[in-house]
C-alpha cells in the first residue's frame, strides 16, 4: 500500500448524519475505516444499518465495539424510560451520558493503531436535539485532548477530528449526502426502530429526519412500522 495513502477512521450510528459524514470523508479521498459501538441502545438496528452504509460506501474495513452503557442508565436509549415523542425544552432524556466523548475515544485510540491522524464525527450543532456533546465546543476540546493523551500526540503527531456537518441544518446535510451518492434507505435514524429497522416516525430523530427531507424538497426513503 502507497503510504501516500490517507487513513480515517469515520464513526458510524447507522443514521442519516454518519452515512453522510463518511461519504463526505471517503469524497475526500481518506482510506475510510469505520467504528460502531454496541453501547447497549435500544434501536439495536441501528448497528446493521452501520455496517451495511459502510460497505455501501466502501469503507476498508468496520469493526464493532462494545461498552455497556446500561450499567449505568440514564437515557431512554440505555435504560427504562420512555423515548419522548413530543418536543421537549432542554436537553432531552435520549442524551447518553457521555456517549460521545466514549465513542470518540474508542476512535482515537483504534486510529492510533492504524496510523491515521483523522477522525471523523457526524455531530451537529443545528438539528442537534439539545445535546451537549454535539456542540463545537465540545469537538474542540475533544481535538486538544488528543494530543496530550496519546503517545503519537506527544510525540509530535497532530489529531484531527472533522465534523464538517457541525453547522449544517438538516435539509443540507441531506442535500450533500444526495449529491454525494448516500443511499438513505440503508440508514436507521430512529431511536425506537424495531428489529426489521423500520421507524416509529414519532421520536425525536424521526421528525427532525423527517422535516430534513421536506425541506430539502427530496422524497424521503425511511421505511416506516405500519402505525408510524
Amino acid at each position: 500500500m502507497s503510504e501516500s495513502v490517507r487513513k480515517a477512521v469515520v464513526l458510524v450510528s447507522g443514521g442519516l448524519d454518519s452515512a453522510t459524514v463518511l461519504a463526505e470523508a471517503v469524497a475526500a479521498g481518506y482510506e475510510c475505516h469505520t467504528l460502531a459501538v454496541d453501547y447497549g441502545q435500544r434501536h439495536r438496528a441501528e448497528l446493521a444499518a452501520a455496517r451495511r452504509v459502510s460497505e455501501g460506501l466502501g469503507a476498508a474495513s468496520h469493526r464493532v465495539v462494545g461498552v455497556d452503557l446500561r450499567a449505568i442508565g440514564g437515557s431512554a436509549l440505555t435504560d427504562d424510560i420512555d423515548v419522548p415523542e413530543e418536543e421537549t425544552p432542554g436537553i432531552p432524556a435520549t442524551y447518553v451520558p457521555a456517549r460521545n466523548t466514549l465513542m470518540l475515544s474508542l476512535a482515537l485510540g483504534h486510529a492510533e493503531v492504524l496510523g491515521s491522524l483523522d477522525l471523523f464525527v457526524g455531530v451537529n450543532a443545528v438539528d442537534y436535539s439539545g445535546y451537549p456533546d454535539c456542540r463545537p465546543q465540545f469537538v474542540v476540546a475533544f481535538e486538544a485532548l488528543c494530543q496530550v493523551a496519546t503517545k503519537v500526540g506527544v510525540e509530535g503527531g497532530r489529531f484531527r477530528v472533522h465534523a464538517p456537518l457541525i453547522s449544517l441544518s438538516k435539509a443540507d446535510i441531506v442535500r450533500r449526502g444526495t449529491a454525494l451518492g448516500v443511499d438513505y434507505s440503508r440508514t436507521v435514524s430512529c431511536y425506537q426502530a424495531d428489529e426489521d429497522g423500520r421507524a416509529c416516525g414519532r421520536c425525536d430523530s424521526c421528525r427532525l429526519r423527517r422535516a430534513g427531507f421536506e425541506a430539502a424538497g427530496l422524497a424521503d426513503p425511511t421505511r416506516y412500522a405500519p402505525d408510524a
